[in-house]
C-alpha cells in the first residue's frame, strides 16, 4: 500500500445528481424525504470504505420543485439516524454561518460527534440564496465579503467553544463525589466584530476533540476562509491544470496562516455516469439528459450566471458576462471557464453540465473512471473526490462494486478502515484544546 491514500466522499443529493434521476424506473420519487434512503446510501458507501457521506443544505425553496426533488430535511437530524445504523462512515453536514449562531452550531455538532462516536464534520457555508435570507427576515443577502468576514469569526468562535472542555474534564468519580474538574472547563470570553460569546460550551469535549471543519468556497474570500480554518475543502475544478493551480494556491495561503501545507484535504466534486462499455455509459447519459426539461436546465444555468434566461440563446455561445458580486462565484467561474475552453454553445454547455450539475462529469467504463481518478490523484490536483453519482443508490453501488476494486488494486485506496473516526479516515490529527494547562476555572467551585 502506498503511503498517500485517496479519499472518497459521496454527496448524497436525494435521487442523484441529475435532475431527472427520480424519473428512472427503479428510482423512488419520495426518497428525498425518506430517512431510509439516506441510511441505505450510507451503508453502500460504508461497504465501499468511503471516508464520509456529505449532505448539502439550502434552507429555502430555491429550485423548480414542480420538476425535481430538492434539498429538504435538516442534515444533522438525518445524520443522527444514519449514525445509529452505521459504524464507520463519516457524517458531514452543512450549516450556514449566515443564518445560525456559533453556540448553537458548536453544541449541535459536538452532540452529533458524541452520538456517532467521532464521525462528524461540519461544512461551513455562507449561503448566498436570496430566498434563504427572506426566510430569516433579511430583505437581501449580506454582501459577499461581509459574509466571509462574519464566517471567519463564526468558525473561530465554534472552534473555541469545542476547545472549552479539555480532555479529562469529565471525571464522574462516585467515591470522591467529583463530577467535573472545573479547572479544565474554560470560558472563551470572545468579544469580536460580530459576536460576543462567553462560553463554555455545555457539552464535554467530543471524541475527535473537534468535529472536522469543511469548507466549500472557491472565490478568493472562500479560499482565504479555507486556508485559515478548514481541514477539508470541497471545490470545483474542470481540469487537472485547474486542480493543481487551486491546490497550490490554497496550500500557499494555509502556510501564510502558519499552517502546514498538507493540513487541508482537497476534494473536487466529481459526477459519474458508469456503463459496461463507453457506448453504454453515453446512452445512459443521453437518457438522463433527455429526461431533463430544457427550460429547467436553462433556468438553472441562468441562475448560476445571475442573468435572465432570455439572454441565453441555445445554439450560440455564452454572451460576455460580468462576475456576479453577491452570488456563488465558484460555480460562476467554473461554468464560464468550461464554456470558453470548449467553445460550447449554450445547448452544448447544458449537456456538459448535466442539465445543471455544475461539477465535472466523467462518462465511461469503470476502468476509464478509475484511470481518471488515479491521474488527478497522482498529479496532485486532488487528494480525493466528493462523488456525485448520476442516480442513487444505483450509481453509487456500481461505483463501489466496480470502480473501488480497481482503485484498491492500484494501491491508492484502502481495503478496510484503519480507524473509527472521520479524522482518522482523512489522516487528520486530533487537535488539543487551546486552553490545556491554563488551569483557570470557568464555573464556581
Amino acid at each position: 500500500m502506498s503511503q498517500r491514500q485517496l479519499h472518497l466522499n459521496v454527496n448524497l443529493l436525494h435521487s442523484g445528481v441529475y435532475a431527472s434521476a427520480w424519473r428512472l424506473p427503479d428510482s423512488d420519487p419520495g426518497a428525498f424525504f425518506d430517512v431510509g434512503h439516506y441510511v441505505n446510501v450510507a451503508k453502500i458507501a460504508e461497504r465501499g470504505k468511503f471516508d464520509a457521506i456529505f449532505l448539502a443544505d439550502t434552507p429555502a425553496v430555491t429550485d423548480r420543485i414542480d420538476l425535481r426533488p430538492f434539498l429538504s430535511m435538516e442534515p444533522t437530524i438525518v445524520l443522527a439516524s444514519v449514525a445509529a445504523a452505521t459504524t464507520h462512515i463519516g457524517l458531514i453536514a452543512t450549516a450556514s454561518t449566515t443564518y445560525n449562531e456559533p453556540y448553537n452550531i458548536a453544541r449541535r455538532f459536538a452532540t452529533l460527534d458524541h452520538v456517532s462516536r467521532g464521525r462528524v464534520g461540519w461544512n461551513a457555508v455562507t449561503t448566498a440564496d436570496a430566498a434563504a435570507g427572506r426566510n430569516f427576515g433579511l430583505p437581501q443577502v449580506p454582501e459577499h465579503k461581509a459574509r466571509y468576514h462574519r464566517a471567519k469569526e463564526f468558525v473561530e468562535v465554534v472552534h473555541a467553544l469545542w476547545d472549552s472542555w479539555e480532555d479529562g474534564a469529565f471525571i464522574g468519580d462516585k467515591a470522591s463525589a467529583r463530577f467535573v474538574d472545573i479547572s479544565k472547563v474554560h470560558p472563551i470570553k470572545h468579544r469580536g466584530t460580530y459576536y460576543d460569546v462567553e462560553g463554555p460550551l455545555n457539552v464535554p469535549r467530543s471524541p475527535q476533540g473537534r468535529p472536522v471543519t469543511v469548507q466549500a468556497g472557491g472565490s478568493s474570500d472562500g479560499r482565504d476562509l479555507a486556508a485559515a480554518q478548514a481541514e477539508a475543502v470541497f471545490t470545483l475544478s474542470q481540469s487537472i491544470e485547474d486542480g493543481v493551480a487551486y491546490a497550490r494556491d490554497l496550500r500557499a495561503r494555509a502556510v501564510a496562516y502558519g499552517r502546514p501545507s498538507d493540513s487541508i484535504v482537497i476534494l473536487p466534486g466529481l459526477a459519474t455516469v458508469i456503463g459496461g462499455t463507453e457506448a453504454e455509459a453515453k446512452r445512459r447519459q443521453d437518457e438522463l439528459w433527455d429526461l431533463v426539461p430544457i427550460q429547467y436546465s436553462l433556468a438553472r444555468l441562468a441562475g448560476t450566471l445571475q442573468v435572465s434566461p432570455d439572454l441565453l440563446e441555445l445554439d450560440k455561445p455564452l454572451p460576455d458576462l460580468p462576475v456576479p458580486v453577491n452570488a456563488n462565484q465558484t460555480m460562476f467561474h467554473g461554468t464560464v471557464n468550461l464554456a470558453r475552453k470548449g467553445n460550447l454553445t449554450v445547448r452544448e454547455l447544458l449537456k456538459a453540465l448535466g442539465g445543471g450539475v455544475g461539477h465535472r462529469i466523467i462518462v465511461g467504463t469503470p476502468e476509464q473512471i478509475a484511470d481518471d481518478i488515479a491521474a488527478w490523484f497522482a498529479a496532485g490536483a486532488a487528494d480525493g473526490f466528493n462523488l456525485m453519482p448520476d442516480v442513487l443508490p444505483e450509481g453509487l453501488a456500481t461505483f463501489v462494486d466496480e470502480v473501488v476494486p480497481l482503485l484498491q488494486k492500484r494501491g491508492i485506496f484502502r481495503h478496510d478502515y484503519e480507524g473509527t473516526t472521520l479524522r482518522e479516515h482523512l489522516g487528520l490529527a486530533r487537535p488539543p484544546s487551546r486552553y490545556a494547562n491554563q488551569g483557570a476555572a470557568a464555573v464556581p467551585a
